[in-house]
């Protein structure tokens, strides 16, 4: 990863199960700006019993007659499109990624030259998962949504134990309802799970409508921002509701970029922009009216006005009392 913000625009499922969209995805993201482009990798069979329930969300924008079984076994990807897509990738000139959600899964990404997991919130609690991810040994981005502080330095063991170090672990802070509501967003628990873990990178995984909370969450400290985006909001599946569309993916890439650009370098100092405006915007100790060689510099006399390419005002205490050198005309800067 970079030194700035990196930036993972999350296609997820919302190519519908489809190559075209997928490559179509990709190519939004790069004209969007962002780092990487990241896609789910899962055998449905392998997640989801026949009776696992779809969440509230999900029933909301998928058919009601169809198991969360059906509605991802429509949206698997397999080994040979993920080929073609880490291909499309490296010829856009953006990296690829994807989350592994099963052992099979994690194999397979592995082979196919994965230098880095993601791991989704759901499997935060998933320990042979985790331990085979850890034993890849590989840098990780966990996102903890639904998570205690207790789980997540639970996971955290699994990883150190394998030989991660704490540079090579990022923590998303993540809430996982689709869309988030704003009051449930809790911006400051990243900064609580930055201060538990120390030395950890930290980011935010984004689940609300809009680009407003990545840009704060840029602003607060995080290192990497995942968000959901779409080709179309309106297109039937399960995360299109609450992903951006291009031109919004797009805005929010600009943003935080412009965002990043202004955190400097911590050193209080003239800027060269500003350096100009320094005689215009200061003021200088002057005559107030006409004064006579000899006379004892007063506030009776002496005035501050603009522009500050004379004495400084906070040489007033300096200058009250002293004997002016020679005649001063009224609005002529004073001289020692």
């Amino acid at each position: 990863m970079r030194d700035h913000v990196y930036l993972i625009a999350e296609a997820g499922v919302n190519h519908n199960g489809s190559l075209a969209l997928a490559k179509k995805m990709i190519e939004v993201a790069v004209d969007a700006g962002a780092d990487v482009v990241k896609f789910q990798t899962f055998q449905a069979k392998n997640i989801a019993s026949k009776q696992a329930p779809k969440a509230k969300y999900q029933t909301q924008t998928t058919s009601e007659k169809e198991s969360q079984l059906e509605m991802l076994q429509r949206l698997e990807l397999n080994e040979e499109m993920h080929l073609l897509l880490m291909e499309h990738c490296k010829k856009c000139s953006i990296e690829f990624l994807s989350t592994p959600f099963d052992l099979d899964s994690i194999e397979l990404l592995d082979r196919l030259g994965i230098e880095l997991f993601k791991i989704p919130s759901g499997e935060i609690t998933n320990l042979p998962y985790l331990r085979q991810i850890a034993k890849k040994k590989k840098p990780v981005i966990i996102s903890t949504g639904m998570a205690l502080l207790g789980e997540i330095e639970q996971t955290l063991q699994v990883f150190l134990e394998a030989g991660l170090s704490y540079d090579q672990i990022t923590l998303l802070h993540c809430n996982t309802e689709y869309p988030t509501p704003l009051q449930d967003v809790n911006l400051r628990a990243m900064q609580t799970i930055a201060s538990a873990f120390p030395g950890v990178r930290i980011g935010y995984s984004d689940h609300t409508h809009g680009i407003e909370i990545p840009i704060a969450a840029v602003a607060m400290g995080a290192q990497v921002i995942e968000k959901h985006f779409t080709l179309d909001r309106n297109m039937e599946g399960p995360d299109h509701k609450a992903s951006l569309e291009p031109h919004e993916l797009k805005a929010m890439v600009k943003a935080i970029r412009n965002v990043e650009q202004a955190f400097g370098t911590g050193i209080k100092h003239p800027s060269p922009s500003e350096l100009k405006n320094k005689i215009i915007a200061r003021k200088s100790i002057m005559a107030k009216r006409v004064i006579q060689a000899g006379e004892l510099f007063s506030e009776d006399n002496l005035t501050v006005k603009r522009p500050g390419n004379g004495i400084s005002p906070m040489r007033w205490d300096e200058i009250i009392g002293k004997k002016a050198i020679r005649n001063f005309q009224e609005d002529e800067l004073i001289e020692l």
